[in-house]
């Protein structure tokens, strides 16, 4: 298969699957843009063998094996996203570690049970989110990855907060609560209020906490972002900020987050990308 369309299947993947990221990040010069394109079909395959595989904990640690043979220059020259991540590879000064991380991530799902305390959550949010930052980051910001990859983890813990906080209700449907423990005991909420969908008191108050401390990651994820070549400064501080509204479209909904699914309107994103 030939790169460039390797590289088109994977366009096609993200656009069909985040349209906030799609377009947040084609802004990027096209080589970092085909680029991230690639990292985003590696992950999005990750997701989609823990969410929807016939045999997940097989099928994952089969896509870690050829994940291993890949780093030995061994790849089916036929799959298109093995391909354009070659090329990425070749290009870019990639970290393998944290793709091993993010993989490690998925696995954490399949043998789920609760989170007590904050931080065991955010070392979740870390192993599938913050790891993703940190594999962009040598496309993003050749170079830079020392002053940039602590702005890079915190962004991953802020954008992993916001999709526990989005996705409440389509969790409970699966039977998983990220919500730590610590958190529910703090406001006195239960996991049977949860699972009767109620958005109430108590329940805003866990809610709140959480997004709160959401907020504090994005800020501080924010704080270095002069530090990205201005090729790159925008389409990351565009994600930034298009993520974090989704929790401004979730208070406006009043918290409805049981049995709605919430997204940022298209003229949403538009305002925010023209502030940049």
């Amino acid at each position: 298969m030939e790169v460039r369309q390797a590289y088109d299947y994977c366009e096609k993947v993200i656009a069909a699957n985040s349209k906030s990221f799609y377009k947040t990040f084609s802004l990027l010069p096209k080589e970092k843009r085909k680029a991230v394109w690639a990292v985003y079909a590696f992950c999005r395959l990750a997701d989609d063998i823990v969410d929807e595989g016939d045999n997940p904990v097989e099928e994952l640690a089969k896509f870690e094996q050829e994940f291993q043979q890949f780093l030995k220059g061994q790849h089916n020259p036929e799959n298109p996203m093995w391909v354009a991540l070659a090329d990425v590879f070749q290009t870019f000064d990639m970290d393998a570690d944290a793709f091993s991380c993010l993989l490690r991530g998925q696995a954490m799902d399949l043998s789920f049970s609760r989170y007590e305390t904050v931080e065991d959550l955010l070392d979740y949010c870390y192993h599938v989110a913050s790891s993703v930052g940190l594999m962009l980051l040598p496309i993003l910001a050749p170079g830079k990855t020392a002053v940039l990859k602590e702005g890079a983890v915190s962004l991953g813990y802020a954008m992993q907060l916001t999709n526990i906080l989005r996705d409440v209700g389509e969790d409970l449907k699966i039977g998983r609560i990220y919500l730590p423990n610590e958190v529910l005991h703090k406001y006195s909420l239960a996991d049977a209020d949860l699972h009767n969908g109620q958005v109430s008191g108590e329940f805003v108050e866990v809610w709140e906490d959480l997004a709160k401390q959401a907020e504090q990651y994005y800020e501080h994820a924010f704080e270095t972002i002069h530090e990205y070549p201005l090729s790159s400064r925008i389409a990351v501080k565009g994600a930034g900020l298009v993520y974090r509204e989704i929790l401004s479209a979730i208070r406006d909904k009043r918290y409805n987050v049981f049995k709605e699914k919430h997204f940022v309107s298209d003229e949403s994103k538009q305002a925010i990308l023209a502030c940049l």
